[in-house]
């Protein structure tokens, strides 16, 4: 009956030692949440009318430049608020090819509104409306997560927060210079590389002196580092349109100028190296600004063309500075500006007491479930505690080796584990009872008992693990954390329940006789 035992034995002793392996040392080895290590919990509002501006402005740009190419020419194109911009002036003799640019280039997001003297009203659709606030949440979540997670956060939650549909939680377990990783979440880092026209000139009248003192359509002015020989700010008159953006690349690293000093070395995908080609062959001779949220680094001289993936922004950077511009440049600009609604800080003193208090109670809640099982089941509750001792070991292995993170919650988990152990033993040992009170012998009672059990004990552990999925697939922080606990625990219980709690009696009968009674 027993042939296999000795393979059972071996399989048992064998998951122990990987589980004690896999956790050993638990210090090191499990990750602990914010909750129990510290950290700061951040709530930050995303500025969606960002995201309705740049659309607006964007399609506004484009539609001039396309008016330019068709050789049409009108009295005014403006945004007039944040989803709406208006042309002016259009010529009657050129109002029907006017109007079909206008719906290529506009009629997929706008609606056109016809007004007197040649002027239309671009208003956004609302459909367009509520996506680009709704892709500009889930486009700042996904930025954020990339730069938190290169910035050597463990696990941290980056999701949406509250019923607003604007709002975004952030924790980052572990960290202490809060200030920097505030500054690495809501940088913007939107990147440029434009054709400078006019500049460097000290202040913007001498910019625009020769202008008449306006600035032309189709161009802007930026502020920029002291250009050579020129003390404070200077000041470019560049193109609006860029040459190339941030989207165009492809990584960012921090390096070294050709003077030692740091700099950010980036590579451009190949849209961007064709791009740059074409523009840098045609603008020999000229400056191109290379802008960082609005603000020109630094203006180099086109040499020659440049049809090589690799290029630098310079300026006066520390190493820290270079390190967070190269991380931020990475994981892509974000599609909003962000506020800050709400910081709070989780000190590791308070973690340390959750991580004792959570120890303590999980240490009595065993040996109080070990004295019950003993004293109730006599002999035969050994075979529990040591079954539930061994989930408790697999589950702890399961975290570590699986990189899951231990929380508060996630230490109720813990506790409700060994409820879990303790359920399935007395379902078992129940039934192992009635068989022997129905005149069966110890081997065989033994044996009714775990396989009529078995099917049930799977059936609740399934519906169980569904429950589990559920919470941790909608649920977002300390209700991860729990269902994490939980779905682990429940596939140990079911391996120590019904596999190890049946060997340690199957040893414990094969060196009695087969009419020996059984201490249950």
């Amino acid at each position: 009956m027993y042939k296999n035992l000795r393979w059972k034995v071996i399989s048992v002793l064998a998951v122990a030692v990987l589980a004690v392996v896999a956790f050993y040392p638990p210090q090191s080895k499990i990750k602990l949440g914010l909750d129990l290590q510290g950290g700061v919990h951040l709530v930050l509002r995303v500025n969606t009318e960002d995201a309705l501006e740049l659309e607006t402005e964007t399609t506004s740009e484009q539609l001039g430049v396309s008016l330019k190419d068709a050789g049409i020419t009108v009295g005014s194109l403006r945004p007039t608020s944040l989803t709406t911009f208006q042309v002016d002036g259009v010529p009657p003799d050129r109002d029907q090819q006017f109007r079909q640019i206008a719906q290529d280039q506009a009629g997929l997001s706008f609606d056109r509104e016809t007004g007197v003297g040649g002027a239309y009203t671009f208003r956004m659709k609302p459909n367009i409306d509520k996506d680009r606030r709704r892709e500009a949440v889930s486009q700042a979540i996904q930025t954020i997560e990339r730069r938190v997670n290169e910035y050597g956060v463990s696990e941290p939650i980056v999701a949406e927060y509250g019923n607003a549909g604007n709002q975004i939680v952030v924790q980052l377990p572990g960290v202490t210079d809060i200030p920097r990783a505030k500054e690495l979440i809501s940088s913007t880092a939107v990147l440029e590389l434009k054709l400078v026209d006019a500049g460097p000139a000290p202040d913007e009248a001498t910019l625009l002196s020769t202008l008449g003192g306006a600035v032309p359509e189709g161009q802007e002015v930026v502020q920029g580092s002291p250009a050579a020989g020129q003390p404070g700010t200077s000041f470019y008159l560049v193109s609006k349109i860029p040459v190339i953006t941030g989207n165009d690349l492809r990584n960012a690293k921090s390096t070294i100028d050709m003077i030692g000093q740091p700099a950010v070395g980036f590579t451009l995908n190949s849209d961007g190296v064709t791009k740059f080609s074409r523009v840098t062959s045609a603008n020999v001779g000229r400056y191109l600004a290379i802008i960082l949220d609005n603000r020109v680094q630094s203006a180099p001289v086109i040499e020659g063309p440049i049809t090589t993936a690799d290029a630098q922004i310079t300026g006066t950077f520390t190493q820290q500075e270079v390190a967070d511009l190269s991380l931020v440049l990475r994981s892509g600009a974000l599609p909003a500006s962000l506020t800050y609604q709400e910081e709070r800080s989780v000190g590791p003193t308070l973690g340390d007491a959750s991580v004792r208090a959570g120890v303590r109670a999980s240490i009595a809640g065993l040996i109080l479930v070990a004295l019950f099982m003993l004293v109730y089941y006599k002999l035969a509750g050994f075979n529990a505690v040591v079954s539930i001792a061994l989930n408790l070991m697999i589950l702890m292995g399961f975290m570590a080796y699986l990189g899951a993170v231990m929380t508060l919650p996630g230490i109720a988990g813990f506790i409700l584990t060994i409820g879990m152990g303790v359920d399935s033993n007395v379902l078992i040992f129940e039934r192992i009872r009635e068989e022997i009170a129905n005149g069966k012998g110890s081997r065989q009672a033994v044996a009714a008992g775990f396989d009529r059990v078995f099917v049930t004990i799977l059936d609740t552990h399934i519906a169980s693990l569904i429950a589990a999925a559920f919470l941790f697939q909608f649920g977002t922080g300390p209700i991860r954390g729990f269902a994490t606990t939980l779905f682990f625990g429940l596939i140990s219980n079911v391996f120590t329940a019904v596999f190890v709690s049946r060997t340690l009696f199957e040893i414990s009968l094969s060196r009695r006789p087969g009419t020996a009674r059984l201490s249950i």
